[in-house]
């Protein structure tokens, strides 16, 4: 995953959208001897799937991709930055339908700036990291490195939890990904640039050896983001450039190398119209033996999209991703697998709050307070921070968009907010908009509230300007409505309304210009809120959250 502090500029790669590079063999000077002779190629996707897919398999922002294969199940992991609980593992028995199973990350306990309570951890946190199972013991592992200072491994015997915190390790494994051998051993590919493998003690607690196996040609510049892979006895490191290549290390020779590298992919047109190349994601085989690889496309402003395509090998063993017409597919035939135990659970749909336990598909803005919120009959959001500062207010609970448009219509109940009360739906990113209720003077009234804006530090630059307003009538609940446009591209709309019966809306507000740019990593958010800018006592009860689709 690319950084602010690395000099390369994923903002040129960005733009790229050409077709792919023939792949050549760079030997490392530094390696000699390294063989390019590889085992029997694995087998190729199956052609007479009966089906098609469409890409992006998932239009929400799920980026830096690890995915693997448990039995008859699949697995995905990805980046949350400073989204708590983290790490989310997606779930599909058929590598197109995904779900939400759980999160690796149980909350973010690396720091109080992860609390929002004085500090903040914004474009920190939860970034590449690498979901493996160990067969051996019947574990799932998590593993990532937090704040460039250490690593942190979590285990669980179940994808959907309970997660627990295994170790950490002084080593920062930056963009890991986690090899469990045919022996059983556990090693560790990493780095930005220069790749090193590290081999963890048989119970993963701490580092046994690491060794430096590949410096990138400056020819090339960066490469990171590492898969690792034993594949027909060789063994793999999966590279990326970002934001526009692919690359792969093979050795013949253990885990340590010597390595020899070669191209997959650079400025490949992708599959989403005036999106990224897809890029950074993981290789799996299904039960037939065919192979696919998952990438994401940068798609901003909605963030990074999973895409799908077909992989093959040539005869000496190097993987190459299956193009239509020179480009990574919009559609290719559905993976041959076996029939799915049941259907996984939308990604869109109806939440009414029934359960004591959020759904997976929510994640909180930092770390929340606890005390300050509830569910089981609907959710209630009890004011947790005094502030002005949507930015900085704790329990801002948010929930990917779906592409390429969609709509957030929330059902609020607003009777137990006090003076000074802020409460609403929000788009949430480094620049913000929101409908919602201001309550002042012992009145309510909705209003349309935009200029909420952050600094390339993720300072507060911007706390919001009243743009529309209009008078509350009697009751107690209102509905208020978001719908956005996360289509690649500039000056993409979002714009608000509201309703007091839940069936005729009114339009709130100017049209909002979503941001596209990179930095912030991750896209917008529907977020729904509630602080207070004089006293902490009120609350909010969210009784229905609709995402749609037109």
């Amino acid at each position: 995953m690319s950084c602010p502090r690395h000099p390369v500029s994923r903002r040129h790669a960005l733009t790229a959208a050409t077709g792919l590079v023939t792949g050549a063999l760079l030997p490392i000077a530094a390696t000699p001897g390294a063989s390019a002779a590889g085992p029997a190629a694995p087998q190729a996707p199956d052609p007479a799937a009966a089906a098609s897919y469409t890409n992006p398999v998932i239009w929400q922002d799920f980026a830096d991709l690890d995915v693997i294969r448990v039995g008859d199940t699949f697995y995905a992991s990805a980046s949350t930055m400073h989204y708590s609980p983290g790490a989310p593992v997606l779930r599909s028995y058929d590598l197109v339908n995904w779900e939400i199973a759980g999160h690796s990350v149980p909350v973010l306990d690396f720091g109080t700036k992860y609390d929002l309570n004085g500090g903040r951890g914004y474009v920190r946190g939860i970034w590449a990291s690498t979901l493996a199972y160990r067969p051996s013991n019947r574990t799932f592992y998590w593993l990532g490195q937090i704040d460039f200072a250490r690593t942190y491994v979590y285990t669980a015997t179940a994808a959907e939890g309970p997660w627990s915190r295994l170790t950490t390790i002084s080593t920062p494994y930056y963009d890991a990904g986690l090899l469990v051998d045919t022996d059983d051993t556990l090693y560790v590919a990493y780095g930005n640039t220069t790749i090193h493998v590290a081999q963890l003690s048989p119970d993963g607690r701490s580092q046994v050896r690491s060794q430096q196996v590949f410096s990138t040609p400056s020819s090339i510049g960066t490469l990171e983001g590492a898969r690792f892979y034993k594949i027909n006895g060789q063994y793999y490191i999966f590279l990326t450039r970002p934001a526009n290549g692919q690359y792969i290390l093979k050795s013949t020779s253990g885990p340590f190398g010597p390595y020899t590298l070669r191209q997959v992919l650079l400025d490949l047109r992708g599959p989403i119209p005036g999106g990224g190349v897809p890029h950074q994601g993981g290789l799996v085989r299904t039960q037939s033996g065919a192979w696919y690889y998952l990438a994401f496309v940068d798609a901003y402003p909605g963030g990074r999209m999973p895409a799908l395509a077909p992989v093959s090998w040539t005869s000496d063993g190097w993987p190459v991703v299956q193009l239509v017409d020179g480009a990574w597919g919009t559609s290719y035939p559905s993976p041959a697998v076996p029939a799915p135990p049941r259907q996984v659970a939308p990604l869109t749909g109806v939440d009414t709050f029934d359960r004591t336990a959020l759904d997976p598909r929510w994640e909180w803005n930092h770390n929340p307070d606890n005390t300050k919120w509830s569910a089981g009959n609907g959710l209630t959001l009890r004011t947790a921070t005094v502030t002005r500062d949507l930015y900085g207010a704790r329990n801002t609970l948010t929930h990917r968009i779906q592409g390429p448009t969609s709509t957030a219509t929330v059902q609020l109940d607003h009777s137990g907010m006090r003076d000074g009360d802020r409460a609403g739906l929000a788009l949430l990113r480094d620049s913000s908009a929101w409908i919602g209720l201001k309550r002042d003077g012992g009145t309510t009234r909705v209003v349309m509230v935009d200029g909420l804006t952050m600094d390339g530090n993720w300072n507060t630059t911007g706390t919001g300007t009243e743009r529309a307003s209009a008078a509350l009538p009697g009751g107690n609940r209102i509905w208020l409505r978001a719908t956005a446009d996360i289509r690649p591209g500039s000056a993409r709309p979002g714009t608000f309304s509201y309703s007091t019966d839940g069936t005729t809306f009114t339009r709130l507000g100017p049209v909002f210009s979503l941001g596209n740019d990179w930095r912030f990593f991750m896209g917008y958010r529907f977020a729904l809120f509630n602080h207070a800018t004089q006293a902490l006592g009120g609350a909010v009860r969210v009784t229905r959250f609709d995402l749609s689709t037109p």
